[in-house]
């Protein structure tokens, strides 16, 4: 069938191009593939579809943005996970930094009295200059004296954390489930009100337990994924 054969050649032309390329026009494909352009349309509708083309009126046709990929290792002899660093090149950009008593709700996830000082910043998580996510960071601000929202922009916090204040974590427990944007996260994210995503909430502790962090962050459903690698034995379901 060769609507078919045309989806062929647009599937290997999306490989062969780079995330958010624009395509030739409908024309110009038409007579590069020797089809008309009712069944050329056809096919790119079906991609769209799939998801593997975005169509913008007036502007043409481009390849979808890749998903960012976060691979996760399972540990020998554990339930844990390593976390390798995910794809891209990632900047961040600060948009709330203060410090403040914790309060009854982060002072129990943080483990400390709601009397004590909480660091909390919220910033937005850039990745090949498209913004990709938001963070709501909590720290016990007398682990970290002295920092700046300069230290939460470039590079990694954790990174921050072992050098400059000897806090070096450990472990984590980290819960994800499905949401969608309200309208203030899809205005920092570039997204439609109500798009999906991605919730994560995680508690980490360093390495003499103590709870050094709470994040709650908000991932673009349309660019990240997570991959995880599984190993089974006879034991397994």
């Amino acid at each position: 069938m060769k609507r078919i054969w045309v989806r062929d050649q647009l599937r290997q032309l999306i490989e062969d191009n780079p995330s958010g390329a624009l395509i030739p026009s409908e024309r110009d494909l038409s007579e590069q593939f020797g089809v008309s352009r009712p069944t050329l349309r056809a096919a790119i509708e079906e991609l769209a579809r799939d998801g593997l083309l975005v169509r913008h009126p007036g502007r043409g046709t481009f390849t979808t943005a890749r998903p960012v990929s976060q691979p996760l290792a399972g540990l020998d002899g554990s339930s844990g996970f390593a976390v390798p660093p995910a794809d891209g090149a990632w900047l961040s950009r600060v948009e709330q930094f203060q410090i403040a008593p914790a309060g009854p709700r982060l002072g129990a996830r943080l483990h400390i009295s709601p009397a004590t000082e909480v660091l909390t910043v919220l910033r937005l998580r850039i990745t090949d200059d498209e913004p990709m996510a938001i963070e709501h960071i909590a720290l016990p601000a007398g682990l970290v004296p002295g920092i700046a929202p300069a230290d939460f922009e470039a590079g990694s916090l954790y990174q921050v954390l072992r050098e400059r204040f000897d806090v070096h974590v450990a472990t984590a427990v980290q819960t994800t489930e499905a949401t969608v944007t309200d309208v203030n996260e899809s205005a920092l994210l570039g997204v439609p009100v109500h798009a999906p995503a991605l919730l994560f909430a995680r508690t980490t502790k360093d390495a003499e337990a103590r709870t050094v962090e709470y994040t709650r962050s908000i991932y673009r459903g349309d660019r990240y994924r997570i991959t995880a690698q599984l190993r089974f034995d006879d034991s397994s379901g």
